[in-house]
Protein backbone atom coordinates (compact mmCIF):
# COMPACT_ATOMS: atom_id res chain seq x y z
CA UNK A 1 0.00 0.00 0.00
CA UNK A 2 1.15 3.61 -0.50
CA UNK A 3 2.94 4.97 2.52
CA UNK A 4 2.77 8.31 4.27
CA UNK A 5 5.00 9.90 6.81
CA UNK A 6 4.31 9.89 10.49
CA UNK A 7 6.41 11.84 12.98
CA UNK A 8 6.87 12.14 16.70
CA UNK A 9 8.69 14.72 18.79
CA UNK A 10 11.73 14.00 20.91
CA UNK A 11 9.85 14.21 24.16
CA UNK A 12 6.45 12.80 23.14
CA UNK A 13 5.30 9.46 21.83
CA UNK A 14 2.21 10.61 19.95
CA UNK A 15 2.31 9.58 16.27
CA UNK A 16 0.18 11.31 13.69
CA UNK A 17 0.19 11.64 9.89
CA UNK A 18 2.79 14.22 9.00
CA UNK A 19 1.40 17.32 7.33
CA UNK A 20 4.15 18.56 5.01
CA UNK A 21 5.82 21.17 7.15
CA UNK A 22 8.57 21.57 9.57
CA UNK A 23 10.14 18.37 10.69
CA UNK A 24 13.61 19.89 10.42
CA UNK A 25 16.15 18.92 12.97
CA UNK A 26 13.91 18.21 15.91
CA UNK A 27 11.76 15.24 14.87
CA UNK A 28 12.51 11.63 14.07
CA UNK A 29 10.61 10.30 11.07
CA UNK A 30 9.29 6.85 10.29
CA UNK A 31 7.29 5.62 7.31
CA UNK A 32 3.95 3.96 8.08
CA UNK A 33 1.30 2.50 5.82
CA UNK A 34 -2.48 2.50 5.97
CA UNK A 35 -2.34 -0.59 8.20
CA UNK A 36 -0.39 1.46 10.76
CA UNK A 37 -3.23 4.02 10.81
CA UNK A 38 -5.69 1.22 11.50
CA UNK A 39 -3.57 -0.35 14.24
CA UNK A 40 -3.17 3.00 15.92
CA UNK A 41 -6.93 3.71 15.83
CA UNK A 42 -7.81 0.27 17.24
CA UNK A 43 -5.19 0.66 19.96
CA UNK A 44 -6.75 3.95 21.10
CA UNK A 45 -10.23 2.32 21.23
CA UNK A 46 -8.87 -0.67 23.19
CA UNK A 47 -7.20 1.58 25.73
CA UNK A 48 -10.39 3.61 26.17
CA UNK A 49 -12.51 0.48 26.72
CA UNK A 50 -9.95 -0.83 29.24
CA UNK A 51 -10.20 2.38 31.25
CA UNK A 52 -14.01 2.35 31.17
CA UNK A 53 -14.31 -1.29 32.27
CA UNK A 54 -13.14 -0.49 35.79
CA UNK A 55 -15.83 2.17 36.28
CA UNK A 56 -18.75 0.68 34.38
CA UNK A 57 -18.25 -3.08 34.71
CA UNK A 58 -21.89 -4.13 34.28
CA UNK A 59 -22.41 -1.93 31.25
CA UNK A 60 -19.25 -3.30 29.67
CA UNK A 61 -20.47 -6.86 30.26
CA UNK A 62 -23.74 -6.02 28.50
CA UNK A 63 -21.87 -4.56 25.57
CA UNK A 64 -19.65 -7.65 25.38
CA UNK A 65 -22.66 -9.98 25.28
CA UNK A 66 -24.14 -8.07 22.32
CA UNK A 67 -20.86 -7.57 20.50
CA UNK A 68 -21.96 -9.54 17.44
CA UNK A 69 -24.67 -6.95 16.83
CA UNK A 70 -22.76 -3.69 17.16
CA UNK A 71 -19.15 -4.75 16.47
CA UNK A 72 -19.51 -4.84 12.64
CA UNK A 73 -20.87 -1.28 12.68
CA UNK A 74 -18.07 -0.10 14.97
CA UNK A 75 -15.42 -1.78 12.87
CA UNK A 76 -16.86 -0.23 9.68
CA UNK A 77 -16.84 3.19 11.32
CA UNK A 78 -13.23 2.75 12.50
CA UNK A 79 -12.15 1.58 9.05
CA UNK A 80 -13.88 4.55 7.42
CA UNK A 81 -12.35 7.11 9.79
CA UNK A 82 -8.91 5.57 9.35
CA UNK A 83 -9.21 5.75 5.57
CA UNK A 84 -10.29 9.40 5.68
CA UNK A 85 -7.36 10.27 7.97
CA UNK A 86 -4.93 8.41 5.71
CA UNK A 87 -6.21 9.81 2.39
CA UNK A 88 -6.29 13.39 3.68
CA UNK A 89 -2.81 13.16 5.17
CA UNK A 90 -1.53 11.78 1.88
CA UNK A 91 -3.22 14.60 -0.09
CA UNK A 92 -1.84 17.32 2.21
CA UNK A 93 1.64 15.79 2.13
CA UNK A 94 1.63 15.72 -1.68
CA UNK A 95 0.80 19.43 -1.89
CA UNK A 96 3.91 20.62 -0.07
CA UNK A 97 4.15 23.99 1.71
CA UNK A 98 6.17 27.18 1.76
CA UNK A 99 6.65 30.05 4.21
CA UNK A 100 6.90 33.49 2.60
CA UNK A 101 8.31 36.55 4.34
CA UNK A 102 7.18 40.01 3.23
CA UNK A 103 9.74 42.81 3.54
CA UNK A 104 8.16 46.25 3.79
CA UNK A 105 9.38 49.41 2.03
CA UNK A 106 9.99 52.69 3.85
CA UNK A 107 6.60 54.02 2.73
CA UNK A 108 3.27 52.26 2.29
CA UNK A 109 0.48 54.50 1.09
CA UNK A 110 -2.24 51.89 0.62
CA UNK A 111 -5.01 51.55 3.18
CA UNK A 112 -6.02 48.15 4.66
CA UNK A 113 -8.55 47.98 1.82
CA UNK A 114 -5.63 46.79 -0.36
CA UNK A 115 -5.02 43.86 1.97
CA UNK A 116 -8.74 43.08 1.88
CA UNK A 117 -8.42 42.51 -1.87
CA UNK A 118 -5.55 40.10 -1.15
CA UNK A 119 -7.77 38.07 1.18
CA UNK A 120 -10.51 38.07 -1.46
CA UNK A 121 -8.06 36.32 -3.81
CA UNK A 122 -7.25 33.76 -1.10
CA UNK A 123 -10.91 32.78 -0.73
CA UNK A 124 -10.70 29.34 -2.33
CA UNK A 125 -13.88 27.36 -1.58
CA UNK A 126 -14.04 24.71 -4.27
CA UNK A 127 -16.78 22.14 -3.67
CA UNK A 128 -15.25 18.63 -4.05
CA UNK A 129 -16.98 15.71 -5.73
CA UNK A 130 -17.69 12.52 -3.79
CA UNK A 131 -14.70 10.84 -5.41
CA UNK A 132 -12.41 13.75 -4.56
CA UNK A 133 -13.62 13.92 -0.97
CA UNK A 134 -14.03 10.25 -0.05
CA UNK A 135 -11.41 8.58 -2.25
CA UNK A 136 -8.70 11.13 -3.00
CA UNK A 137 -8.92 12.87 0.38
CA UNK A 138 -9.07 16.42 -1.01
CA UNK A 139 -9.63 19.18 1.55
CA UNK A 140 -10.31 22.88 1.34
CA UNK A 141 -7.05 24.78 1.20
CA UNK A 142 -6.10 26.95 4.12
CA UNK A 143 -3.57 29.70 4.74
CA UNK A 144 -1.75 31.13 7.72
CA UNK A 145 -0.83 34.81 8.10
CA UNK A 146 1.60 35.43 10.92
CA UNK A 147 2.99 38.37 12.88
CA UNK A 148 6.18 37.30 14.63
CA UNK A 149 8.59 39.02 16.99
CA UNK A 150 11.96 37.39 17.60
CA UNK A 151 13.94 39.37 20.13
CA UNK A 152 11.86 42.45 19.28
CA UNK A 153 12.41 42.25 15.51
CA UNK A 154 9.03 42.07 13.75
CA UNK A 155 8.38 39.86 10.72
CA UNK A 156 5.36 39.41 8.43
CA UNK A 157 4.84 35.87 7.13
CA UNK A 158 2.33 34.03 4.95
CA UNK A 159 2.26 30.22 4.98
CA UNK A 160 0.61 28.41 2.09
CA UNK A 161 0.50 25.15 0.20
CA UNK A 162 3.11 25.08 -2.54
CA UNK A 163 0.42 24.97 -5.22
CA UNK A 164 -0.87 28.39 -4.10
CA UNK A 165 2.50 30.14 -3.78
CA UNK A 166 2.17 32.02 -7.06
CA UNK A 167 -1.39 33.10 -6.21
CA UNK A 168 -0.24 34.54 -2.87
CA UNK A 169 2.73 36.37 -4.39
CA UNK A 170 0.82 37.88 -7.33
CA UNK A 171 -2.08 38.92 -5.07
CA UNK A 172 0.28 40.78 -2.73
CA UNK A 173 2.38 42.35 -5.50
CA UNK A 174 -0.79 43.55 -7.27
CA UNK A 175 -1.76 45.66 -4.24
CA UNK A 176 1.70 46.36 -2.79
CA UNK A 177 4.12 46.56 -5.76
CA UNK A 178 7.00 47.95 -3.64
CA UNK A 179 7.21 45.09 -1.12
CA UNK A 180 9.66 42.20 -1.48
CA UNK A 181 8.68 38.56 -0.93
CA UNK A 182 11.16 35.80 -0.08
CA UNK A 183 10.92 32.14 0.73
CA UNK A 184 11.93 31.94 4.38
CA UNK A 185 13.24 29.22 6.63
CA UNK A 186 10.58 28.29 9.13
CA UNK A 187 11.35 29.98 12.43
CA UNK A 188 9.05 27.60 14.36
CA UNK A 189 10.94 24.52 13.15
CA UNK A 190 13.96 25.62 15.17
CA UNK A 191 11.99 25.51 18.43
CA UNK A 192 11.30 22.31 20.34
CA UNK A 193 9.82 21.65 23.75
CA UNK A 194 12.56 22.10 26.35
CA UNK A 195 11.01 23.15 29.70
CA UNK A 196 14.39 22.97 31.44
CA UNK A 197 15.70 25.99 29.53
CA UNK A 198 12.57 27.73 28.18
CA UNK A 199 9.26 29.00 29.55
CA UNK A 200 6.19 28.65 27.32
CA UNK A 201 2.76 30.25 27.42
CA UNK A 202 0.40 29.41 24.57
CA UNK A 203 -3.21 30.49 24.05
CA UNK A 204 -6.10 30.73 21.62
CA UNK A 205 -8.22 33.83 21.08
CA UNK A 206 -11.99 33.50 20.68
CA UNK A 207 -14.84 35.88 19.98
CA UNK A 208 -16.81 37.54 22.76
CA UNK A 209 -20.10 37.25 20.87
CA UNK A 210 -21.82 35.40 18.05
CA UNK A 211 -20.11 34.88 14.70
CA UNK A 212 -22.66 37.09 12.97
CA UNK A 213 -21.43 40.25 14.75
CA UNK A 214 -18.29 41.89 13.31
CA UNK A 215 -15.34 43.22 15.28
CA UNK A 216 -14.20 46.84 15.07
CA UNK A 217 -12.58 47.20 11.66
CA UNK A 218 -10.42 49.67 9.75
CA UNK A 219 -13.60 51.23 8.33
CA UNK A 220 -14.72 52.10 11.88
CA UNK A 221 -11.31 53.78 12.36
CA UNK A 222 -11.77 55.80 9.16
CA UNK A 223 -8.86 54.23 7.29
CA UNK A 224 -11.03 53.55 4.24
CA UNK A 225 -11.09 57.32 3.60
CA UNK A 226 -7.27 57.46 3.15
CA UNK A 227 -6.58 60.29 5.61
CA UNK A 228 -3.22 62.05 5.76
CA UNK A 229 -0.54 60.01 7.52
CA UNK A 230 -0.48 62.25 10.60
CA UNK A 231 -4.25 61.84 11.05
CA UNK A 232 -4.37 58.06 10.71
CA UNK A 233 -5.41 55.89 13.65
CA UNK A 234 -4.25 52.37 12.86
CA UNK A 235 -5.28 49.78 15.49
CA UNK A 236 -2.44 47.51 14.34
CA UNK A 237 0.15 49.90 15.79
CA UNK A 238 -0.67 48.83 19.37
CA UNK A 239 0.05 45.21 18.49
CA UNK A 240 3.28 46.16 16.71
CA UNK A 241 4.46 48.20 19.70
CA UNK A 242 3.95 45.18 21.96
CA UNK A 243 5.85 42.92 19.58
CA UNK A 244 8.64 45.48 19.26
CA UNK A 245 9.04 45.74 23.05
CA UNK A 246 10.39 42.20 23.43
CA UNK A 247 14.06 41.72 24.28
CA UNK A 248 16.72 39.25 23.28
CA UNK A 249 15.73 35.70 24.23
CA UNK A 250 11.97 36.41 23.95
CA UNK A 251 9.63 35.48 21.12
CA UNK A 252 5.94 36.08 20.42
CA UNK A 253 4.08 34.42 17.56
CA UNK A 254 0.63 35.54 16.38
CA UNK A 255 -0.83 33.00 13.94
CA UNK A 256 -4.10 33.56 12.06
CA UNK A 257 -5.27 30.38 10.30
CA UNK A 258 -7.97 30.90 7.67
CA UNK A 259 -10.04 28.60 5.46
CA UNK A 260 -12.74 29.75 3.05
CA UNK A 261 -16.21 29.40 4.56
CA UNK A 262 -19.11 27.99 2.57
CA UNK A 263 -22.20 25.86 2.99
CA UNK A 264 -21.12 22.27 3.72
CA UNK A 265 -22.67 19.02 2.55
CA UNK A 266 -22.12 15.27 2.83
CA UNK A 267 -19.41 15.59 0.19
CA UNK A 268 -17.29 17.36 2.81
CA UNK A 269 -17.57 14.28 5.08
CA UNK A 270 -19.38 16.32 7.69
CA UNK A 271 -22.93 17.17 8.68
CA UNK A 272 -24.61 19.63 6.28
CA UNK A 273 -24.43 23.18 7.60
CA UNK A 274 -25.97 26.41 6.33
CA UNK A 275 -23.99 29.41 5.25
CA UNK A 276 -23.33 31.88 8.07
CA UNK A 277 -25.34 34.62 6.37
CA UNK A 278 -28.49 32.99 7.68
CA UNK A 279 -27.29 33.86 11.20
CA UNK A 280 -26.92 37.51 10.19
CA UNK A 281 -30.46 37.65 8.80
CA UNK A 282 -31.82 36.07 11.97
CA UNK A 283 -29.95 38.58 14.16
CA UNK A 284 -31.26 41.55 12.15
CA UNK A 285 -34.82 40.27 12.50
CA UNK A 286 -34.26 39.77 16.23
CA UNK A 287 -32.95 43.34 16.73
CA UNK A 288 -35.91 44.85 14.87
CA UNK A 289 -38.41 42.69 16.76
CA UNK A 290 -36.93 43.61 20.15
CA UNK A 291 -37.30 47.32 19.30
CA UNK A 292 -40.96 46.86 18.40
CA UNK A 293 -43.29 48.60 20.90
CA UNK A 294 -45.84 46.46 22.69
CA UNK A 295 -49.21 46.30 21.00
CA UNK A 296 -47.87 46.73 17.45
CA UNK A 297 -47.82 43.87 14.98
CA UNK A 298 -45.68 45.26 12.16
CA UNK A 299 -41.89 45.62 12.79
CA UNK A 300 -40.39 48.94 11.75
CA UNK A 301 -36.89 50.40 11.48
CA UNK A 302 -38.28 53.70 12.78
CA UNK A 303 -38.28 52.34 16.33
CA UNK A 304 -34.54 51.63 16.34
CA UNK A 305 -32.04 53.73 18.25
CA UNK A 306 -28.95 55.08 16.47
CA UNK A 307 -26.84 52.43 18.18
CA UNK A 308 -29.09 49.62 16.88
CA UNK A 309 -29.05 51.15 13.39
CA UNK A 310 -25.25 51.18 13.43
CA UNK A 311 -25.22 47.51 14.46
CA UNK A 312 -27.59 46.58 11.61
CA UNK A 313 -25.47 48.56 9.12
CA UNK A 314 -22.36 46.69 10.28
CA UNK A 315 -24.16 43.34 9.99
CA UNK A 316 -25.39 44.12 6.49
CA UNK A 317 -21.91 45.25 5.45
CA UNK A 318 -20.46 41.95 6.69
CA UNK A 319 -23.08 39.99 4.77
CA UNK A 320 -21.66 41.31 1.50
CA UNK A 321 -18.10 40.18 2.27
CA UNK A 322 -16.31 36.89 1.69
CA UNK A 323 -16.02 34.94 4.94
CA UNK A 324 -13.31 32.68 6.36
CA UNK A 325 -13.37 30.09 9.11
CA UNK A 326 -10.66 31.39 11.41
CA UNK A 327 -8.64 30.63 14.50
CA UNK A 328 -6.05 32.89 16.13
CA UNK A 329 -3.19 31.59 18.26
CA UNK A 330 -0.86 33.59 20.46
CA UNK A 331 2.41 32.03 21.64
CA UNK A 332 5.00 33.51 23.99
CA UNK A 333 8.24 31.68 24.71
CA UNK A 334 11.44 32.86 26.33
CA UNK A 335 14.68 31.63 27.73
CA UNK A 336 14.42 31.36 31.50
CA UNK A 337 16.90 34.19 32.05
CA UNK A 338 15.03 36.46 29.61
CA UNK A 339 11.46 35.65 30.72
CA UNK A 340 9.29 38.66 31.63
CA UNK A 341 5.95 37.88 33.25
CA UNK A 342 4.51 41.21 32.04
CA UNK A 343 4.75 39.93 28.45
CA UNK A 344 1.85 37.51 29.07
CA UNK A 345 -0.75 40.20 29.97
CA UNK A 346 0.58 42.14 26.97
CA UNK A 347 -0.17 39.16 24.72
CA UNK A 348 -3.63 38.70 26.24
CA UNK A 349 -4.56 42.33 25.60
CA UNK A 350 -2.87 42.83 22.24
CA UNK A 351 -6.16 42.40 20.30
CA UNK A 352 -8.36 44.46 22.59
CA UNK A 353 -8.38 47.50 20.27
CA UNK A 354 -10.31 45.45 17.71
CA UNK A 355 -13.23 44.96 20.13
CA UNK A 356 -16.51 46.88 20.24
CA UNK A 357 -18.76 46.48 23.28
CA UNK A 358 -21.98 46.57 21.26
CA UNK A 359 -20.79 44.14 18.57
CA UNK A 360 -17.90 41.70 18.92
CA UNK A 361 -14.30 41.38 20.00
CA UNK A 362 -11.63 39.00 21.22
CA UNK A 363 -11.09 37.36 24.57
CA UNK A 364 -8.84 34.71 25.99
CA UNK A 365 -9.58 31.15 24.94
CA UNK A 366 -8.03 27.97 26.28
CA UNK A 367 -4.37 28.29 27.19
CA UNK A 368 -1.51 26.01 28.15
CA UNK A 369 -1.38 26.84 31.88
CA UNK A 370 -3.68 25.96 34.80
CA UNK A 371 -5.07 28.44 37.29
CA UNK A 372 -4.55 26.32 40.42
CA UNK A 373 -1.68 23.95 41.27
CA UNK A 374 -4.00 21.07 42.29
CA UNK A 375 -5.47 21.01 38.78
CA UNK A 376 -2.23 19.66 37.33
CA UNK A 377 0.02 17.45 39.44
CA UNK A 378 3.68 18.32 38.80
CA UNK A 379 2.78 20.12 35.55
CA UNK A 380 2.23 16.83 33.71
CA UNK A 381 -0.82 18.01 31.74
CA UNK A 382 0.77 21.39 31.11
CA UNK A 383 3.72 19.80 29.34
CA UNK A 384 1.49 17.55 27.25
CA UNK A 385 -0.61 20.55 26.17
CA UNK A 386 2.50 22.63 25.40
CA UNK A 387 3.94 19.90 23.20
CA UNK A 388 0.67 19.39 21.34
CA UNK A 389 0.08 23.13 20.83
CA UNK A 390 3.65 23.62 19.64
CA UNK A 391 3.22 20.71 17.23
CA UNK A 392 -0.06 22.24 15.98
CA UNK A 393 1.66 25.57 15.32
CA UNK A 394 4.56 24.03 13.43
CA UNK A 395 2.23 22.04 11.19
CA UNK A 396 -0.20 24.96 10.77
CA UNK A 397 -2.72 22.27 11.65
CA UNK A 398 -6.21 23.03 12.86
CA UNK A 399 -8.81 22.36 10.17
CA UNK A 400 -7.64 18.81 9.47
CA UNK A 401 -5.97 15.94 11.37
CA UNK A 402 -3.76 15.40 13.28
CA UNK A 403 -4.77 18.42 15.39
CA UNK A 404 -8.25 19.14 14.10
CA UNK A 405 -10.03 21.70 16.31
CA UNK A 406 -7.58 21.00 19.15
CA UNK A 407 -8.73 22.99 22.24
CA UNK A 408 -10.65 25.53 20.13
CA UNK A 409 -13.58 26.01 17.74
CA UNK A 410 -13.23 28.04 14.53
CA UNK A 411 -15.22 31.23 14.09
CA UNK A 412 -16.14 33.45 11.15
CA UNK A 413 -14.19 36.55 10.14
CA UNK A 414 -14.76 38.45 6.89
CA UNK A 415 -12.10 39.79 4.55
CA UNK A 416 -12.64 43.25 6.07
CA UNK A 417 -11.97 41.95 9.57
CA UNK A 418 -8.91 39.95 8.50
CA UNK A 419 -7.46 42.96 6.68
CA UNK A 420 -7.83 44.95 9.90
CA UNK A 421 -5.89 42.32 11.85
CA UNK A 422 -3.17 41.76 9.24
CA UNK A 423 -2.02 44.49 6.87
CA UNK A 424 1.17 46.37 6.10
CA UNK A 425 1.35 49.63 8.07
CA UNK A 426 2.57 52.95 6.77
CA UNK A 427 4.77 55.49 8.53
CA UNK A 428 2.18 55.84 11.29
CA UNK A 429 3.73 52.64 12.68
CA UNK A 430 6.91 54.16 14.05
CA UNK A 431 8.07 50.97 15.75
CA UNK A 432 11.80 50.91 14.88
CA UNK A 433 12.04 47.11 14.91
CA UNK A 434 9.62 46.66 11.98
CA UNK A 435 11.98 45.41 9.28
CA UNK A 436 11.83 47.68 6.24
CA UNK A 437 13.75 47.73 2.96
CA UNK A 438 16.48 50.39 3.25
CA UNK A 439 16.35 51.42 -0.43
CA UNK A 440 13.63 51.93 -3.02
CA UNK A 441 13.45 49.97 -6.26
CA UNK A 442 13.09 51.77 -9.57
CA UNK A 443 12.87 50.87 -13.22
CA UNK A 444 15.89 51.36 -15.48
CA UNK A 445 15.86 54.39 -17.82
CA UNK A 446 14.17 53.67 -21.15
CA UNK A 447 17.12 55.15 -23.12
CA UNK A 448 19.77 53.05 -21.35
CA UNK A 449 22.25 51.77 -24.01
CA UNK A 450 22.47 48.01 -24.31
Amino acid sequence: TPSIRFSHSRQGSVRFPKIPVHSKGNTDEEVFSFSACLRYTLKVIAQSLSQLSGKFGESIDLLASTALVWMPFLFSFVLFQTWIMYSRAKFIHAQGSVLLEIKLPQEILQSPAAMELVFVQLWQARDPTYIEGYIKGEVRNWFSVELVSIGGTIHFFVWTAKTFQRLVETSIYAQYPTVEIYEAEDYAAKVYHDPEHFIYWFTYFKLTGKDAYPIKTYIDYGLDKNPEEEYKIDPLTSLLEYLGSLKKGEQTWIQILIQAHRKTSWRDITLPKDDWRKQIKDEIKKIIKEAQPEGTDKPSMLNLTEDKKDIINALERSMGKFAFETIIRGYYLAEKDAFKSVAIPGLIGCLRQFSASNRNGFRLGKFSAFRYPWQDFRNLMKRIIERRMLDSYKRRSFFNPPNKHYRATPYILTTEELATLFHFPGKIAATPTVERIPSKKGAAPTNLPI
